[in-house]
């Protein structure tokens, strides 16, 4: 059989290297933290939980095709409009639509230098080229993604804060950004880390709500613990989620999805006990990492980026296998260039305070030899 007698994928796929998650197990260990993925050390609301229960007695029939009961609850939270809302499954879900939609042979697209994979990934999927400004100290430049604009240019995707590095540009410089897109560019702005920013308010979806070009992004999956369903949304123009729903997979949000976000949303308070202990350890974690002498990019997520020399015992590789001998996983960089530094997840007061105490007897033991 010659191998044209055989079914070929498109160039584009074979191009794609495909996505590595975290690690969620080691060997030879029975007591796991996991550290690499960015999960809420809570989990969801009871709310959302008993919710998921009594939803069990549905799961024989059909979900709604439109999510509708999910979209008017976080219209209701947000005071946004609920046909302006899209559902997926996770925020994956929602970056697939938009290649899908807006992107084709001989367009482009801009991911900064540390964006979230998954938009090259999805970009290169659909046959346009991925542009990749530079970043300043981890942080993306306006100025360079401005500066990487070209009349191809179609979509430009930022998370903000970012992930893996958990940097964040401030509202006035993503308004700036903005300003200076083409009208016939979309801008997704990728808020899934949002709830975890101190200092001020990410403007994502008021400034979706008066222009016609950004499509902003939000998930359930971090601070409402509910990352095993899968359900991300995105908010923007009726036409921008019309277009999207043409071709959106019916049925994409299961019954047990969609009950548990609804009482996700509607449990505040367990939302803000999430967000005041990541703060409060976040910060934490920052200083005592520091004062190890290791660096930390500052950071607005539910995570840090920790650095490592590279020229010394306690390097990357070796921190890692002695984190991963006592049972702590973080999350390695590789995939994203970052060769001498891991993504270490805010979790509970005890697994902050030991990966701390971990890191202390990793340096001192590798010192010492």
């Amino acid at each position: 059989m010659s191998q044209s007698d055989k079914p070929h994928p498109r160039n584009a796929v074979l191009k794609v290297d495909p996505y590595l998650p975290g690690r969620a197990k080691v060997d030879n260990s029975q007591d796991i933290h996991k550290l690499s993925s960015n999960e809420s050390p809570f989990g969801p609301s009871p709310l959302a939980i008993e919710a998921y229960h009594q939803a069990s007695a549905k799961i024989g029939l059909y979900p709604n095709s439109d999510a509708a009961q999910v979209r008017e609850a976080i219209a209701r939270r947000f005071n946004i409009e609920a046909d302006q809302i899209i559902c997926g499954a996770g925020v994956e879900d929602i970056l697939v639509l938009v290649s899908r939609v807006f992107l084709q042979e001989g367009d482009e697209a801009i991911y900064t230098e540390f964006g979230f994979n998954m938009y090259k990934i999805d970009i290169i999927a659909s046959g346009a080229t991925p542009v990749v400004p530079k970043e300043k100290n981890y942080v993306a430049d306006v100025d360079a993604i401005l500066a990487a604009v070209t009349p191809r240019t179609k979509v430009v995707f930022l998370a903000n804060p970012n992930n893996p590095t958990g940097s964040y540009l401030p509202v006035q410089e993503i308004a700036r950004l903005h300003k200076g897109l083409p009208d016939d560019c979309l801008f997704v702005l990728d808020e899934a880390y949002a709830e975890y920013v101190d200092g001020e308010e990410p403007q994502g979806i008021d400034m979706a709500r008066k222009a016609n070009n950004i499509l902003v992004t939000r998930t359930f999956s971090k601070v409402y613990g509910l990352a095993g369903l899968r359900l991300g949304w995105a908010y923007g123009p009726a036409d921008i989620i019309n277009a999207m729903h043409r071709v959106r997979y019916i049925f994409n949000i299961s019954v047990a999805a969609a009950a548990a976000a609804v009482a996700a949303l509607n449990d505040t308070a367990h939302l803000e006990k999430t967000v005041q202990h990541t703060l409060k350890w976040r910060a934490w974690l920052t200083k005592e990492i520091q004062d190890l002498g290791l660096k930390v990019t500052p950071s607005q997520a539910n995570f840090l980026l920790v650095h490592f020399p590279a020229d010394e015992s306690c390097n990357v590789k070796a921190a890692d296998a002695y984190l991963m001998s006592k049972g702590y996983i973080l999350r390695r960089l590789e995939p994203y260039g970052l060769n001498n530094a891991m993504r270490l997840t805010v979790g509970t007061e005890e697994e902050n305070r030991t990966v701390v105490q971990l890191l202390r007897e990793c340096m001192k033991k590798n010192i010492a030899a």
